[in-house]
């Protein structure tokens, strides 16, 4: 993922419900060039950081087993425009889940009002797509430990989740190959 739309998670349970957030700052590139003279957040990247928190909840659903894409936004209603200083928080509710894909119920709130409400589906894609990763595993493992998906998420019986064994391997790798600033290296 090159561009990030969510900063972190605040809540995760598996296959069922995540809330993530957003702040919004007039220093982002994107708020600039939108409006000149009334900066807000372009609608569409709150549609991309609703997508990118429901993806997740989606795709980490099957061990992140499925390689999950946006297919389809349904429905999209904003209610007023969301601007520089305003935190966004995503809830997204998973509303099914079958084998070929999801269907995801997503608000977004700025503190307690309704800024926008959104119905997508989620594909996930079969061996007509070429095999493979739709992220570099180190590169994902990084985005998802940065936004603390494994620092809040549970389970539906309130367990820790668990980042699946296929990403781990890769982190540890990763960290094998580029030990973190600060620890010692034989020379």
């Amino acid at each position: 993922m090159r561009w990030f739309w969510i900063d972190r998670f605040e809540q995760f349970i598996r296959g069922k419900r995540a809330v993530a957030i957003k702040a919004v700052a007039m220093s982002e590139e994107q708020i600039d060039g939108y409006s000149p003279g009334f900066p807000v957040m372009p609608p569409a990247l709150i549609i991309e950081g609703m997508a990118q928190t429901a993806g997740l909840l989606i795709g980490e659903a099957s061990g992140f087993e499925q390689r999950v894409v946006l297919a389809k936004v349904g429905k999209a209603l904003f209610h007023f425009p969301a601007r520089p200083g305003d935190v966004l928080r995503y809830s997204a509710t998973v509303l099914d889940i079958k084998t070929d894909g999801a269907m995801a119920e997503i608000t977004c709130h700025i503190g307690d009002r309704l800024q926008a409400e959104v119905e997508m589906m989620f594909a996930f894609l079969d061996d007509r797509f070429p095999a493979g990763p739709l992220f570099e595993p180190v590169d994902f493992v990084a985005m998802i430990r940065t936004f603390g998906m494994y620092d809040v998420g549970k389970t539906a019986d309130g367990e820790p989740i668990e980042l699946p064994p296929f990403y781990a391997e890769a982190e540890r790798v990763a960290q094998a190959a580029y030990p973190p600033v600060g620890s010692p290296v034989a020379i």
